[in-house]
Order: structure tokens, then C-alpha cells, then sequence
């Protein structure tokens, strides 16, 4: 049986984020129509007793919203990094990514 609300729709193409104790996955979905649209899902890892269990919030984004959805995500960003936090170096954390996406690497080989 199909689920109505959209769930069980096929990926297209996924993206994963890890951020510390929280997972962003980015999903591209199609609709029976062959549209598409982005879900948004953040997974946040809390105890419980003594395994984990996930807790996750999803935002549907459909085409016609997708620019000015990314304009707003750029605009705040960067109103935090000039307006907000003008002493912090950002771009320390893409280093730091960086290096831990490295290390990862390392331990493969």
C-alpha cells in the first residue's frame, strides 16, 4: 500500500551531511508525475537508557520554491557572518571537514 504523504517515494539522489551529533541528509524524490522535490531531514542521535534512538524533523521543498528557498539560506548565513560574528573564521570549520573527511580516508587505505 502506498503511503499518501509522499514517503515512500524513490531517491533520486541523496546527500549526507554529519555535523556532530546531528545527520542532514539532502533527498531528491519523484512524484508519481515524474516532478521533483527536495526533502530536508535533520536526525539528532539522544541517549536512551543505554542505546540511542533518533530523533528527525523533514521539510519538503518543492522546484518552484528551490531558489528563493537557497537565497534566504545565503542571505542569513551570511548576514551571521558579517553582522553577527564578523571575529569568527568560518572557514576554519571547512578545514576542519576537511581534515577529518582525510583522516576517514586514511583509515580505509
Amino acid at each position: 500500500m502506498d503511503d499518501q504523504r509522499g514517503y515512500d517515494r524513490e531517491e533520486i539522489f541523496s546527500q549526507k551531511v554529519k555535523a556532530g551529533k546531528r545527520t542532514y541528509f539532502f533527498d531528491v524524490k519523484a512524484t508519481r508525475a515524474n516532478d521533483y522535490y527536495l526533502t530536508i531531514t535533520e536526525s539528532k542521535r539522544r541517549p536512551n537508557g543505554d542505546s540511542f534512538t533518533y530523533e528527525k524533523h523533514k521539510i519538503f521543498l518543492y522546484k518552484e520554491d528551490f531558489h528563493k528557498f537557497a537565497e534566504a539560506l545565503n542571505v542569513a548565513v551570511d548576514h551571521v557572518k558579517t553582522e553577527l560574528m564578523p571575529e569568527v573564521d568560518f572557514e576554519q570549520y571547512e578545514r576542519e571537514d576537511e581534515e577529518s573527511e582525510y583522516k576517514d580516508e586514511l583509515k580505509w587505505d
